[in-house]
Parts: structure tokens; C-alpha cells; sequence
């Protein structure tokens, strides 16, 4: 069994309260979740209305499969016009971890 992770550092276009922050990092979540299969979340930077982290995780029983999910999952937020990506950080962890 492996389990990999990503965790995005995203910067924020127009934002300007909290409420717009939710408003925009929330449809990003629920398409990860629906879309790959993954866990996701919004893992830090809460009270920042500019800044958001989206943590996600994936299990699968084979490495190929596990690398191909996070590598989509990273062009997907990448791609997304309204957050430019700081910084992706990718972990992958085996039986022997």
C-alpha cells in the first residue's frame, strides 16, 4: 500500500474577505474529491483572506497509479485561472515508512 500527498501553497486573486476566500477555495476542493478520487481539504492559512493551503491525499496499491493521480491533480490546480501556485509539496510513503 502506498499513500502520496500534495500540499499547495496558492496565492489568491481579488479577494478581499474571508468570504470570498471560501468562495473560491471551496469549488476547488469539491472538484479534486469528485474528480481523482482524493481526500482534500483546506489545511492552513484560514484566517489569511489572500492566501490559501489545500492539502490532499491518495491511497493505491501501486506507485504508477499513485503518481499519475497527483500528477493530474497538480496540473489541475495549476491550471486554475483564478490562484496562481507558490509552491506544491509531494510526498509518497510505503509499507516500509
Amino acid at each position: 500500500m502506498y499513500v502520496g500527498t500534495l500540499s499547495f501553497d496558492l496565492l489568491l486573486g481579488d479577494v478581499h474577505s474571508l468570504k470570498e476566500k471560501r468562495s473560491l477555495v471551496r469549488p476547488i476542493v469539491a472538484e479534486l474529491q469528485r474528480k481523482y478520487g482524493v481526500s482534500a481539504a483546506e489545511t492552513g492559512n484560514q484566517d489569511l483572506h489572500r492566501r490559501a493551503e489545500i492539502g490532499l491525499a491518495v491511497v493505491s496499491g501501486e506507485t504508477g497509479h499513485l503518481t499519475d493521480v497527483l500528477d493530474r491533480c497538480e496540473r489541475f490546480v495549476a491550471g486554475r485561472p483564478e490562484v496562481e501556485l507558490l509552491s506544491v509539496r509531494r510526498r509518497l510513503h510505503g509499507d516500509e515508512d
